[in-house]
């Protein structure tokens, strides 16, 4: 590498740890106010909530890469503009374009670092994120109460709907389904009120019925009720952090959720969470180099054009991308637009204004 591309990148890799540092900071403080803080008002144990964001962080810094990528090569490429550095370096001899092989080298690194932490830390935390939740639920079943649309889950994997969480964790109009794929269910439990047995995975059942069905009949085959019953749980399935249960495909890892997906395909099940999962895969770490391409290409613009980005642009310019993405995250996931569309969309539209810029120029 010349000197050139390294003295490039050592002004805009101080910029990228600040700038990973801040959004991290602003994710977890998004965190911390809309789920940390009414935990802990809710008297959760504040060694797991702390043990729980910890947790987060690295999803965080996945998240957090592209993002600050972008950031810091504005504001780099902005300040060695505003110094005059660049039009130095282009009086003697080197031209602007020789930006693009170290930024791009860099946003290729960037891209390869997310992936790697997509696929390795960021499930295996997300999997004992979701361990520390039930223990945090089971410690204190108040805590269900911040979720909506809470479902349980027993050992025999049994779905378990809780219709209303009152104060002190008492769960109302619960209704437990055991499904035959493709048929009616084969039963049916409902009880009117229940509680989950304090430190431990029991969920206790009160004034209930069991209704049982035989070869997809709608008729019932047995009714009993009874006064009180337990059922041992495998997980509370309860998401604090407020993401949904479908956008939790998104922290398998690529090889089970292509099998998945696949399976889908073949029974023509629409899952649009999943497959948008599955192109994120590719199109968040891809963010890297699309931000790249498109932040230097602004930058040789505006030197060229005698404008100075400064840090509201890199801090606009940043914010509006976070909002694309989380956008068309939102949209893939509820199927409004093919998971394809809304994983590499605001990629493309990245690439397509830095291509843009270039054509622009050229023009000139």
């Amino acid at each position: 590498m010349k000197t050139f591309e390294r003295y490039v990148l050592s002004e805009i890799l101080p910029f990228l740890a600040g700038g990973v540092a801040a959004v991290i900071t602003l994710l977890l403080l998004a965190g911390l106010e809309g789920v940390i803080a009414p935990l802990l008002a809710k008297g959760a144990d504040p060694l797991l909530v702390a043990r729980l964001l910890a947790l987060n962080v690295p999803e965080a810094t996945a998240t957090a890469l592209p993002i600050a990528l972008m950031f810091a090569v504005l504001l780099g490429l902005s300040r060695l503009a505003a110094d005059s550095e660049i039009k130095s370096a282009v009086a003697s001899g080197i031209p602007a374009s020789r930006l693009f092989r170290p930024v791009l080298g860099l946003g290729a690194a960037v891209a390869l670092l997310a992936f790697a932490l997509g696929e390795g830390l960021v499930p295996r935390a997300q999997v004992e994120a979701r361990a520390v939740q039930r223990q945090i639920v089971l410690d204190n079943p108040r805590v269900l109460g911040l979720g909506q649309n809470v479902v349980l889950r027993d050992t025999l994997n049994r779905a378990i709907s809780v219709g209303e969480v009152r104060p002190g964790g008492e769960l109302r109009d619960l209704r437990i389904v055991t499904m035959v794929e493709g048929a009616l269910p084969s039963e049916v439990i409902t009880a009117q009120a229940g509680r989950l047995r304090p430190g431990t995975n029991v969920l206790e059942l009160r004034q209930g019925q069991r209704v049982t069905y035989q070869n997809g009949d709608p008729r019932p085959s047995t009714i009993l009720s009874f006064e009180r019953g337990e059922l041992p749980l495998q997980d509370t399935g309860t998401d604090l952090g407020g993401q949904g249960q479908g956008s939790l495909a998104r922290y398998d890892t690529l090889p089970v959720l292509w099998a998945r997906v696949q399976t889908y395909r073949q029974q023509n099940i629409s899952a649009p969470a999943d497959f948008t999962a599955l192109h994120q895969k590719f199109a968040g770490p891809l963010a890297a180099l699309a931000l790249a391409f498109f932040a230097v290409t602004l930058a040789v613009y505006s030197f060229r054009s005698g404008r100075d980005l400064g840090l509201v642009w890199a801090l606009l310019l940043t914010f509006a991308y976070y909002a694309t993405y989380s956008v068309f995250r939102v949209m893939g996931e509820n199927g409004a637009v093919p998971g394809a569309v809304a994983a590499y969309a605001p990629d493309l539209i990245a690439v397509l204004a830095g291509l843009g810029l270039l054509w622009f120029m050229a023009r000139r």
